[in-house]
């Protein structure tokens, strides 16, 4: 490849010891063999952390941030393969600059997720302010005779000018700052789950920093830059406890996650292997893979462990409630069908009073046992609807389909309704189309449980003025029931068709509603192979409850 048409003239000037060899800009031979395995496999891994973390955390702003970590690390690690491989002059002078960009861009990030992540919202702009005034001096000084002072050609490497102090002493001074605004946290949250999570962060940044400014700084001071090897070892701690806190305490599968990153590694450790030389550098290698076998298999055995123990729990507990649900189930139909026989013979007996069965009675009793049974019905009606319910959701319930008129069932159950809306003050308006109306299902069910059901409520709930009752035929049968009532709000809109789900106001305008109404309804009509939803615009805007069903 051909480059010389797009290199800067007059810096032709070339590295002596090294060989133009790939895209005549890099000669990776010159290079310690132990680079590629320090700093390669590491770039690998950090990403991977990166982007799984990202990945596992819905793009969180914490897994945003240390995405972005990931990636600034990874390209300050690519700078610095670059330093060691570069051949031209020019295009070490050029790295060794921007490196100084990435070390203040990783110095901003890492400050605004230690705070993201401790007080679990944005760094305030008064701190953001304060962060960028420190970090301003390296943006401006970068392209300065502070930042590389000089270039040692026999070494072909960098003088690092006085800008680089700057930088060392500042992420020491961050690195300090940041530690102990994690343990003012710990100190703060006794009693609080995540008390220890806070700490762990803190030590990882103090670590890293520790280890990658050290050597770093060793390097530079004495040109021995083969120390800036250690360097990169700082960053895999920091990783390995942001991406367990992130796990930890954002329910991020730690099983799945450890067993992952193990693979990758190890992969990763094992292509960077080609590149070791000689025996000596292949115990790093073997030493290396070993550690990092023995953490993260660690943290997956750990994983897998704490997932079978609470997966026996789950298991454990859920025969537990299925027990108690079905002794729950058992007493509420034992108490129902005795409750059910009281009222069933009480309604006999008030119904004979009312019908002259014991002989005349005066017109005060006769109200009296009127009013009477008219209430035991009422209970009936609702001890047979809790018990409808629970027979539902055994399903336990026979269904007697056969084709039967729908036109005919909503017209008798309007008629059958049209003196309760009376009483008050409502009017019942039917629109039904022409059509044939058959379908095949069970008709004393779709007539009480969902036809009644749906009208009744809307007469209970409607304030004035009309309830509409829509029939449409079709492949399809659509069934409607519009009223201008109290509405339903989007949050009672998740409690309809629910088991004992009740509107958060609609108890104040049936106080003898069990919640089971619709739960039935929804059943039946399922059952029947149809759908029922409902809408309303909101409060005090009335509601629309549908019905679909298929025609026979």
């Amino acid at each position: 490849m051909n480059i010389s048409a797009w290199q800067p003239q007059g810096l032709d000037i070339v590295c002596t010891d090294a060989i133009s060899s790939v895209f005549g800009l890099l000669d990776p031979s010159i290079a310690p063999s132990l680079l590629y395995y320090s700093y390669i496999p590491i770039i690998f891994v950090v990403l991977l952390f990166g982007i799984a973390v990202f990945l596992a955390s819905h793009a969180t702003p914490v897994s945003r941030l240390f995405f972005w970590i990931a990636v600034v690390f990874s390209l300050l690690i690519g700078g610095e393969i670059l330093l060691w491989i570069a051949v031209p002059v020019y295009l070490i002078h050029f790295i060794w600059q921007i490196i100084a960009i990435w070390h203040a861009l990783l110095i901003f990030l890492l400050a605004n997720f230690v705070y993201l992540f401790v007080r679990e919202k944005l760094l305030p702009n008064a701190w953001q302010w304060a962060l960028v005034a420190f970090l301003a001096p390296i943006l401006i000084l970068t392209p300065t005779i502070y930042n590389l002072v000089g270039f040692n050609f026999q070494t072909c490497e960098g003088i690092s000018g006085p800008l680089w102090s700057y930088i060392y002493i500042l992420e020491a001074a961050i690195a300090v700052i940041l530690f102990d605004f994690c343990f003012r946290a710990f100190k703060e949250r006794v009693g609080r789950s995540d008390r220890s999570g806070v700490l762990v962060l803190g030590s990882g940044i103090l670590i890293f920093w520790i280890i990658f400014i050290a050597s770093n700084f060793i390097g530079d001071a004495t040109l021995t830059y083969n120390i800036n090897l250690i360097g990169p070892v700082g960053m895999i701690a920091l990783i390995a406890t942001l991406s367990y806190l992130i796990v930890r305490y954002h329910a991020f599968n730690l099983r799945v996650f450890a067993a992952q990153a193990l693979v990758a590694a190890v992969l990763a450790l094992l292509f960077a292997a080609l590149f070791v030389r000689t025996i000596e550098h292949a115990r790093y290698v073997l030493i290396g893979t070993f550690a990092l076998v023995v953490v993260l298999g660690t943290l997956l055995i750990r994983g897998v462990r704490q997932e079978i123990r609470q997966r026996e729990l789950i298991q454990k507990q859920e025969e537990e409630l299925e027990v108690v649900n079905k002794q729950q189930e058992n007493l509420l139909h034992f108490i129902s069908h005795e409750i059910k026989g009281y009222l069933t013979k009480s309604e006999g007996g008030f119904a004979g009073i009312v019908e002259g069965d014991y002989g005349t009675i005066t017109t005060q009793l006769k109200e009296m046992a009127t009013t009477a049974l008219e209430d035991v019905r009422k209970g009936v009606a609702t001890v047979m609807q809790i018990l409808n319910a629970s027979n539902l959701k055994k399903g336990t319930v026979n269904y007697a389909k056969k084709p039967f008129d729908l036109k005919s069932a909503v017209l008798d159950v309007v008629n059958a309704l049209k003196p309760t809306a009376q009483e008050k003050h409502l009017t019942i308006e039917t629109s039904i189309a022409d059509g044939k109306y058959i379908i095949s299902g069970d008709e004393e069910r779709i007539r009480e449980d969902v036809i009644r059901n749906l009208i009744d409520n809307a007469i209970k709930y409607a304030q004035s003025g009309i309830v509409r009752v829509q029939l449409n035929d079709g492949d399809k049968m659509h069934f409607s029931v519009k009223d201008n009532g109290i509405g339903i709000t989007p949050e009672d809109m998740r409690n309809l068709f629910t088991e004992g789900g009740h509107g958060k106001d609609s108890i104040k305008m049936n106080v003898h509603s069990t919640g089971y109404g619709l739960f039935i309804a929804k059943s039946v009509v399922e059952a029947h192979g149809g759908k029922i939803w409902a809408e309303s615009e909101g409060v005090g805007k009335g509601s629309l409850f549908t019905v679909e069903l298929p025609a026979a």
